[in-house]
């Protein structure tokens, strides 16, 4: 059985059924992917995959060959979908879409998964967001594409789902630096590591300020660490 964490805020939606799974309930076999792993482009059993992602869709309720995903990249790209792709999947980190039973789906091993909703306009959107996505603009793009098919910022609440958290995620002194010349106030978001010239980074934190400064009408953190967990979830720095 699938076990996926829910947000309060979107269980409150009505009409809306959203999940961040964990890595329990599926048929993947080994300490990498076990066992509900999503990842088409994972070295995974193709067959394995393609079951775990039904039993995902059945649980959102939809046609497996609707809950569509990206070929992502970390990139600040935002996608509309319509419907599933035919060929091969475009390159981008996020989608919105105002198509009922059609689901989003983006895969994650530490970076954020985003999930987005305008309950009043009906349109969603679900953004991969690790540090370069955010860094680069994917919440504003994602954003922007659902106010393209109707929504308002305003109206809309945004869940960051289980990412790696600060007390696990030791960056060197280039990465500081980056953030720094984007905006010295980024300073909040790194504290002192236990080794020399590199700090820990707080990417939930970031991707908070990113969604508050881009005007959504809620924003919640559930606070849950990829890398602290391994039972529930994968972890590409723990792999």
């Amino acid at each position: 059985m699938t076990t996926p964490v829910l947000a309060p805020a979107l269980s409150a939606l009505p009409g809306l059924r959203h999940a961040f799974f964990t890595r329990e309930g599926g048929v993947s076999e080994g300490p990498v992917y076990g066992s509900l792993n999503g990842g088409t482009g994972s070295r995974d059993n193709a067959d394995h995959v393609r079951e775990n992602r039904r039993r995902m869709a059945a649980h959102l309720g939809v046609a497996p060959e609707n809950l569509v995903g990206v070929w992502q990249v970390h990139s600040p790209d935002c996608l509309h979908v319509a419907g599933p792709w035919t060929g091969e999947r475009p390159k981008a980190d996020a989608m919105a879409t105002a198509t009922p039973g059609v689901a989003l789906a983006v895969a994650t091993a530490d970076c954020g998964p985003l999930l987005f909703a305008d309950p009043k306009a009906r349109v969603v959107g679900a953004a991969h967001a690790g540090w370069k996505g955010a860094f680069g603009g994917v919440i504003e793009a994602t954003l922007a594409r659902m106010e393209a098919l109707g929504a308002r910022r305003a109206d809309v609440t945004a869940v960051i789902g289980p990412m790696l958290s600060r007390r696990n995620y030791e960056v060197g002194p280039e990465f500081v630096a980056r953030f720094l010349e984007q905006d010295a106030g980024h300073a909040r978001f790194f504290a002192p590591s236990g080794k020399p010239d590199h700090a820990l980074f707080d990417l939930p934190g970031y991707n908070m300020l990113r969604l508050e400064r881009a005007g959504v009408g809620a924003a919640h953190d559930l606070d849950l660490c990829t890398y602290a967990d391994e039972t529930r979830f994968f972890s590409y720095r723990r792999t």
